[in-house]
């Protein structure tokens, strides 16, 4: 008989509650407002990459809806309508919040977003002005006529859908187009009047000068509405890593654009007649259309201008130092007495620009090799790689041209590299190296010595003041010696095996991880404490869940950190009982991953690059990596234990699929990333 099959949630439904978690956060009125409007943008952000591949891919799927159901045990088509159910719900509450709620309390704030009818006379002349000279010409509105094809919108674009109409001859109608234009800011801060602060949108201003665009016609009613077209944003590459491979991945990238149509997201106060006529004109089923409010690609909200009091945003805390560890001295000097640990963004990103930077200049120092994934817009990082090489270092660099929607940036990065003759790898075919870790070998006594930098985020400085991770300098050889095997195997684009310290994808993560759940279920059954608490982005590998429910069901405790998507359902009689899973969402993005098992009173804690998904255990180069030194080990417990007790921002994940808060059981609130920094700013 075929076993049945585990309780899971599928993976694009739980990731929609996630995203439902993000769109918590602006509903809560103690989230300073500003903050408030900028995960509204997070949230619109989140759904257009979701509808770009996820449900791009469901609907490849859902073209062989029978063959894909037996192999991955879902209907397509049925998922594909649930998710539009819960987008469509999702969207309605967006609209509320933003314009029933956060706007009203804009204007409380004497701060009004404004339209183009709400101009006054000197405001009106303000904006015309400022269209004439900054907008005007970048403009290139498209006369629509039904015997021509129409226009091919760029994916995410924002458009307006134009309808000319004479007032004496309603018949006489025209349409037209204009692509809203992403190279220009998209808010307008406006004279100041009596205390009060006036923003306006692009969008509106292009709204309110539309007769200086359409003045050549005959026309008297001119209607815009806001339309955005999501298109499929998955690749198809020629695997082969090599200059075809670049050939390959420029030409995808172009056509990127042109993908297939996902989602129409229209303004929902279009009229029948306009909307209709788009339909008609575009290739995209009833299933892809979204109705959306006046403004799209709401992620440009992200840097919504704060023309109020500083308290609409959190307040800036200003980066602490790790005890101990001096920017002032070598890195490399302090790094071989003891081993250093860095909490992103409490910490500073700077210990690892200094250390890469001291790696760049330091005469000792013969080679730097590096993993690189996603990287800031002006890279430190970089530009510490360029001035080794100019200082006559030999940089190995693996860097990720596959990294979604970082395509193009890794390309110039790789052009860059190169022109400084820098050796870059493209990484392996068919697998992501995902990986953050850095080797820096340095000549001391006529022997080599090894530093390494081990991280759970990426070499970024930019995501570092956002995001939660951690990044590990050690010495310890067990750790650097078996780095060295790995860059070895990435230079000869193979894989190396039988790692003793490290866990590695893709050969043996899953396999290790596998096993120390098994030594906690030996452990429980033998009436010893068990116990397993893992931390991480996404959950959602079919064996990993099935193998924490057979724990559960030894009695061993599992407590899990998730942020976004968890396929795993706690609380089910049978399978998970004994498992708590927990979400944090707060003003930085949760994204360490960590993994603690109690192995009978002598814990192992592992600090990993990767999330229990397939992709991370079978098809990503990752690597996880023991913590040794005991201080950094009570540490991170510290934080760990700090996240768990979190009753402020922590959200339940149960079979409800709720959302509901965690629940406040006493009289004390924690918040984990407040607490998090008082611990740090305090620890000794």
């Amino acid at each position: 008989m075929p076993k049945p099959r585990i309780p899971l949630t599928n993976r694009e439904i739980s990731w929609l509650y996630f995203n439902e978690r993000v769109l918590q956060e602006a509903a809560d009125k103690n989230v300073p407002l500003i903050e408030r409007i900028r995960f509204l943008a997070i949230f619109s952000s989140n759904l257009d990459e979701f509808y770009r591949v996820r449900v791009a891919t469901l609907n490849r799927l859902a073209n062989i809806n029978a063959k894909a159901k037996e192999q991955f045990g879902y209907n397509p088509k049925r998922i594909l309508n649930e998710i539009k159910n819960i987008v469509v719900k999702q969207e309605r509450k967006f609209d509320h919040l933003f314009e029933d709620e956060i706007i009203k309390e804009l204007e409380s704030e004497k701060i009004f977003i404004i339209n183009e009818k709400q101009l006054n006379v000197s405001r009106g002349q303000f904006v015309r002005q400022y269209f004439r000279e900054k907008i005007l010409s970048t403009l290139v509105p498209v006369m629509l006529d039904d015997d021509k094809p129409f226009p091919e919108l760029k994916d995410r674009g924002i458009y307006f859908l134009i309808k000319l109409t004479r007032q004496l001859n309603k018949e006489k109608v025209r349409y037209s187009l204009i692509e809203i234009p992403d190279t220009l800011e998209r808010f307008l801060v406006l004279p100041e009047t009596n205390n009060l602060k006036f923003v306006i949108l692009l969008d509106d201003i292009i709204r309110y000068c539309l007769d200086d665009i359409y003045f050549i016609f005959e026309y008297n009613q001119i209607a815009a509405y806001s339309i955005q077209l999501t298109r499929d944003a998955e690749l198809n590459l020629d695997q082969q890593v090599s200059e075809k491979f670049i050939d390959a991945l420029t030409k995808s990238l172009k056509n990127r654009k042109k993908g297939k149509p996902m989602r129409l997201l229209y303004d929902s106060d279009m009229p029948l007649d306009m909307l209709t006529y788009l339909v008609a004109r575009l290739d995209l089923s009833a299933d892809g259309l979204i109705p959306g409010n006046r403004y799209h690609n709401f992620k440009d909200f992200i840097k919504f201008p704060n023309v109020g009091r500083a308290e609409l945003e959190y307040p800036k805390e200003p980066a602490l130092k790790v005890h101990n560890l001096d920017l002032g001295k070598s890195i490399f000097t302090q790094i071989a007495n003891r081993d250093y640990l860095i909490n992103l963004p409490y910490q500073s990103f700077d210990y690892i620009i200094h250390f890469l930077r001291e790696a760049a200049i330091d005469p000792k120092v013969t080679e730097i090799s590096i993993t690189l994934y996603r990287l800031a817009e002006n890279s430190k990082v970089i530009n510490a790689l360029i001035n080794a090489a100019r200082n006559g270092k030999k940089v190995n660099c693996i860097l990720e041209l596959k990294a979604r929607f970082d395509e193009q940036a890794n390309l110039y990065w790789t052009d860059r590299l190169e022109e400084e003759g820098i050796h870059v790898n493209y990484g392996i075919p068919d697998y992501k190296v995902h990986s953050k870790v850095c080797l820096v070998t340095r000549r001391e006594k006529g022997k080599f010595a090894y530093y390494a930098n081990l991280a759970t985020g990426n070499f970024n400085e930019k995501t570092a003041q956002l995001y939660s991770d951690h990044s590990l300098f050690t010495t310890h050889p067990e750790i650097t010696s078996e780095l060295k095997r790995l860059f070895t195997g990435l230079e000869k684009r193979t894989f190396y095996k039988d790692y003793t310290c490290l866990i590695v994808s893709p050969l043996e993560s899953r396999k290790k991880i596998l096993e120390m759940i098994d030594v906690e279920i030996a452990n429980a059954e033998r009436g010893k404490t068990a116990y397993i608490i893992m931390k991480m982005n996404s959950l959602a590998d079919e064996e990993t869940i099935a193998k924490l429910y057979d724990a559960s069901n030894a009695g061993v405790k599992i407590q899990l950190i998730v942020r976004g998507m968890c396929c795993l359902v706690p609380g089910v009689p049978g399978y998970s009982e004994n498992i708590e899973v927990i979400s944090i969402i707060d003003k930085y993005l949760e994204h360490a991953r960590i993994y603690i098992f109690g192995n009978e009173g002598n814990e192992r804690m592992y600090l990993s690059s990767a999330d229990l998904m397939t992709r991370n255990l079978d098809h990503r180069v990752e690597v996880g990596f023991p913590v040794l030194d005991h201080h950094i080990k009570q540490e991170i417990r510290d934080i760990v234990n700090i996240q768990l007790k979190d009753n402020t921002k922590a959200r339940e994940i149960n079979r409800f699929n709720n959302n509901q808060y965690k629940k406040n059981k006493g009289k004390v609130s924690y918040r984990a990333q407040v607490d998090t920094y008082t611990y740090l700013k305090y620890k000794s």
